[in-house]
């Protein structure tokens, strides 16, 4: 590999400051430059929807602390827009051009846009950074009971319903897929139960065709024509890999940037991906292409993307997880490991469901693909540690 005297580290996120401790802990004394969008430095994102949008913690207590040792450069609030592999620069918005021997594209996701909401307008929001959770906060709490609606029933937009409702407001979601589809049918049914006993409204198969407003948004026409009114509007429609400002620049673009095994992006050298954006064959789950969006794949993937821009790629870096994530919603904590989505069945395996504290495993033509629970960690841990001894797609022995 050509000698790494100058590493660029694009995405000044969890990943990327993953990346540069790794770096540091196994040697490399080089320059590191780390390139961000926002103008704040990594911070933890999962509060946005949560403590952060109920006042209840602030920036300070989620900004992730770097240490001085790290000797890192950062520049912030300033996007990245343009890889030059010609020249071996990253190009951005300001029109500099940060040089480099080996880089870490750690840029995350973005919101998935829809085109029906304009974004301009002072009482639609999105959640994904700092400013977009204070925005929504200070709007929220801006009068007494609120009318809010929120597109799409992903984690986001579930977390978001059960914080507007301890603050008080009236909340309605819209969706074309049941609540948490992702964690499956059993998640999915106790989530929309725990929506319905909180006072959320669900409207679930149905799409938004367009908008009504002027200076601020006042109502969404559903596709069956239904007209719904309210005072703020949250975009919750999922997210697509920030790779916009890849395109052209010869790297292979696949729902995120195409990696092998390793993290190390494919047909180039002395570049590798981690956290949201990378998509890679997880060797744990049979090669199986992926691409995770939740934050210990930042963490792991983040330390595994430096070792491999290292040591370089192959059998002894490659990149194994169980892919897990977890949701705090109404006071209760959901944890998923493996991909339930693919279940077919599942089998409660402790506690009670309509306690809404158990434990399932879940099956797809009796293999095992995951397991899920709500407030019952220590039986999904014990799953988690199957799964990682190569249990995926693998009978459950007998206990």
């Amino acid at each position: 590999m050509t000698a790494l005297d100058r590493i660029v580290v694009v995405g000044a996120s969890l990943a990327g400051l993953r990346a540069v401790e790794r770096l540091r802990a196994d040697g490399y004394e080089g320059a590191i430059t780390v390139l961000g969008d926002e103008p704040h430095g990594p911070y933890d994102r999962p509060p946005l929807s949560k403590e952060l949008l109920a006042g209840t913690r602030t920036h300070a207590d989620v900004a992730f602390p770097v240490a001085d040792e790290l000797g890192v450069e950062w520049v912030l609030g300033d996007a990245a827009t343009g890889l030059r592999l010609d020249r071996r620069v990253v190009q951005t918005e300001s029109g500099a051009e940060l040089p480099f021997d080996g880089l870490v594209i750690a840029t995350g996701s973005g919101p998935r846009r829809l085109p029906a909401f304009d974004l301009s307008l002072p009482n639609v929001f999105e959640l994904r950074t700092l400013d977009d959770a204070a925005g929504l906060r200070a709007a929220l709490t801006a009068s007494a009971t609120p009318h809010l609606l929120i597109v799409g029933s992903g984690f986001i937009g579930v977390e978001v319903a059960a914080t507007a409702r301890e603050l008080g407001a009236e909340v309605t979601i819209v969706s074309l897929d049941a609540p948490l589809k992702v964690a499956g049918e059993l998640v999915s049914s106790v989530c929309s139960e725990m929506l319905a006993d909180h006072g959320v409204r669900t409207i679930v198969g149905h799409g938004v065709a367009s908008t009504e407003g002027g200076e601020r948004l006042e109502a969404v026409v559903l596709d069956d024509g239904r007209r719904i009114e309210a005072d703020l509007f949250v975009v919750a429609a999922g997210a697509v890999p920030a790779t916009g400002w890849l395109e052209g620049s010869g790297l292979t673009l696949d729902n995120g940037v195409l990696c092998d095994a390793s993290l190390a992006a494919v047909g180039v050298e002395g570049i590798v991906a981690a956290g949201d954006v990378a998509r890679w064959p997880n060797p744990l789950l049979g090669g199986m292409p992926m691409r995770i969006e939740h934050w210990t794949n930042a963490v792991e993937g983040g330390a595994a993307a430096a070792r491999t821009l290292l040591e370089g790629p192959g059998p002894e870096t490659e990149y194994r997880t169980v892919p897990g994530f977890w949701s705090d919603h109404f006071g209760i904590r959901l944890q998923s490991v493996g991909l339930p989505v693919l279940a077919d069945r599942f089998e409660v395996v402790d506690g009670s469901v309509e306690e809404r504290r158990f434990a399932a495993a879940a099956y797809r033509d009796d293999l095992l693909v995951g397991c899920i629970s709500y407030a019952n960690p220590r039986t999904l841990v014990k799953y988690r540690l199957h799964l990682a001894r190569g249990g995926f797609m693998q009978p459950v022995p007998t206990r």
